[in-house]
């Protein structure tokens, strides 16, 4: 069994937590620190925000798919239509053909590139607009008409790709949960031994810190991986070369 797709959501934010979990315990037992607190502070001012991270990061992950679908099919659209035209050389087929699939092709590298810079997918449409152009003599005003609407969708399903690449759940937002994780042994780890009782196993309070801030980091790191769902490193990632107009 492959471990390797598992492991994706342990990086150096979660030795970071880990740390935090495992000395801020010595601490409090070594100067006697405990404390009880109501710990539904701890889900409003952090749970709240991460799973609301966590749903608007899935939700950006559905669109996406939508908006790639369309995509191809109005790729395979177009290329239906340049296929049945019998007015149309084989060569001039085999050069439109071509050009789909390099609009195609662009647009996949350009999301795994996460770059930001559309200049390559920009010019790949404008090269498939000048080639129709330059073939009014065997493509008539009406099929034009019919490909250029067919092009304006094209368009739309590239630029929405394109915004939920770019423009991502608030940075703020992840900014705060972050830095709640990290300070949440601070609170809970006084809290969980008021309650255990410092003469008890002092393990115990390792053990409960340690978990569960390994799951706040993990849960954190999954939604990182959420974000960004092109780069097929995390295990929900979209697998783009589906979207291929050659598959």
């Amino acid at each position: 069994m492959n471990l390797q797709p598992y492991l994706v959501i342990i990086n150096h934010r979660t030795w970071i937590a880990l740390a935090t979990a495992v000395v801020t315990p010595y601490f409090c037992f070594a100067y006697g620190l405990n404390f009880d607190i109501d710990l539904t502070l701890i889900s409003i001012a952090m749970i709240f925000p991460l799973v609301f991270t966590i749903r608007g990061s899935f939700r950006r992950r559905e669109k996406a798919l939508e908006h790639l679908s369309e995509f191809r099919s109005t790729l395979k659209t177009l290329h239906y239509f340049f296929m049945s035209n019998k007015l149309l050389p084989d060569e001039d087929k085999e050069a439109l053909n071509n050009l789909l699939n390099n609009v195609s092709n662009t647009l996949m590298e350009h999301l795994k590139e996460n770059n930001g810079r559309t200049g390559d997918i920009d010019m790949s449409v404008q090269k498939l607009y000048d080639y129709v152009e330059s073939r009014k003599e065997v493509i008539s005003g009406k099929r034009r008409e019919k490909i250029f609407r067919f092009m304006k969708d094209l368009h739309e399903t590239i630029e929405n790709v394109n915004a939920i690449n770019i423009h991502r759940t608030p940075i703020s937002l992840k900014a705060y949960c972050l830095i709640f994780i990290y300070i949440f042994p601070l609170i809970y780890a006084p809290s969980i031994i008021n309650r255990v009782g410092p003469d008890k196993g002092e393990w115990i309070t390792y053990a409960i810190v340690i978990l569960s801030q390994f799951i706040l980091i993990s849960l954190y790191n999954i939604q990182n991986q959420l974000e960004y769902p092109f780069d097929n490193k995390g295990l929900d990632d979209i697998k783009l070369d589906n979207f291929r107009l050659k598959r």
